[in-house]
């Protein structure tokens, strides 16, 4: 609640407290220290080198809680409210129903297929991501307005369907608000820890390459890795930069984030070049073509040379049946080529691998001065 002022005599206190307070406020303004998140964002890394030729990208990232290619999972329903508007629930296993999952499912739904292709690439590459894992769930106490089909025993049966599992570390939120930015990429300092230029603008040419529309601070995650604190408000020792939500890629960015064009649509993404028109022609890098939804946060990107670089040579070392793969467990075949358009067929494995590698060209033969 504000402050009551207290009136003396005449009320020359009160009017002198009145005059100086905005002065006050500008002073305090003034001396407030650097926010703890930008010390936090500068020493964030966001990759991480691995042996991409060896990666398998078709069984996925194993560990705790991982699901074998395409198991069938029996789990509870359990009541849980989400935002968004793909289908989704939560749904729990094990002897006391302890283990506790979010399923993205429908055949409609472009992010069942989305998060398995995004995911699966930017952790094969060596960036961050949560494990998205391709299955067919046989739910028990869904209820029926959820959709899926009756299977019987009380079970309703939902495929395709993804299961979700979140990267190791925990999330840490400035003043209760977690994510970040992607205009705070320009605070990374590799002076102190943080990543390079190379490996940042990489990261960002491959949210282009993905047509990552959905950019909204929601969507990306600043993970520390380690262990919690028993302080909540402790500071990040170890920070790693991550997108959290990638549903709506290998489609075309646009105002809306519709899912139907920017969420695995083959047609769209094949017509949606990585690199705008440089009519003027920037002193430095290229701008990667990517157009800014209503809640995004990135717009055609200025690319160093270095990041392209980096990226490309990430992309390189992927080999044609990891490629194929990626496409192949994420049953890329069960989605419309167009799903704008109803009357369209659906896109074959090999149109997919072929568009990828046309991208990956672009970013290969391009040279950013």
């Amino acid at each position: 609640m504000p402050r009551r002022w207290r009136l003396a005599g005449c009320g020359i206190v009160s009017a002198w407290a009145m005059l100086m307070a905005p002065a006050a406020a500008a002073q305090a303004k003034k001396d407030k220290p650097v926010p703890v998140r930008n010390a936090v964002i500068a020493q964030a890394q966001l990759w991480k080198a691995t042996n991409i030729p060896t990666v398998d990208i078709r069984t996925g990232p194993l560990g705790k809680g991982a699901f074998p290619l395409r198991a069938t999972v029996r789990c509870e329903y359990l009541e849980e409210e989400f935002g968004g508007n793909s289908p989704k629930f939560v749904c729990a296993t094990g002897p006391t129903l302890n283990d506790d999952f979010k399923v993205k499912f429908g055949v409609g739904n472009g992010e069942v297929y989305g998060e398995v292709l995004a995911t699966r690439l930017l952790w094969a590459l060596g960036f961050g991501a949560d494990r998205m894992y391709p299955v067919t769930v046989l739910c028990t106490g869904c209820p029926e307005e959820l959709g899926g089909t009756e299977s019987g025993k009380g079970e309703r049966k939902f495929e395709p369907a993804v299961i979700e599992r979140k990267i190791q570390g925990w999330e840490w939120k400035d003043g209760g608000q977690g994510g970040w930015g992607w205009p705070e990429l320009r605070f990374l300092d590799p002076a102190v820890g943080g990543a390079t230029l190379a490996q940042r603008d990489a990261f960002t040419l491959l949210a282009v390459f993905l047509q990552h529309t959905d950019s909204k601070t929601q969507q990306q995650r600043i993970l520390c890795l380690g262990t919690p604190p028993r302080n909540s408000r402790v500071r990040c020792n170890q920070p790693f930069l991550m997108i959290s939500d990638l549903g709506l890629t290998f489609g075309k960015a646009n105002v809306r984030n519709a899912n139907a064009a920017g969420s695995v649509n083959l047609a769209a993404w094949k017509d949606t070049p990585i690199w705008k028109d440089q009519k003027g022609k920037p002193t430095t890098g290229c701008v990667g073509n990517m157009s800014k939804s209503f809640s995004g946060t990135l717009s055609d990107p200025v690319i160093s040379e270095e990041g392209r670089k980096f990226l490309a040579g990430l992309l390189g070392q992927l080999t044609d049946k990891q490629i194929r793969d990626l496409f192949d467990v994420a049953r890329v075949t069960l989605r419309l080529r167009n799903p704008e358009d109803p009357t369209s067929v659906v896109g074959t494995l090999d149109e997919w691998v072929a568009t990828f590698k046309a991208k990956r060209d672009e970013i290969a033969a391009r040279h950013c001065p």
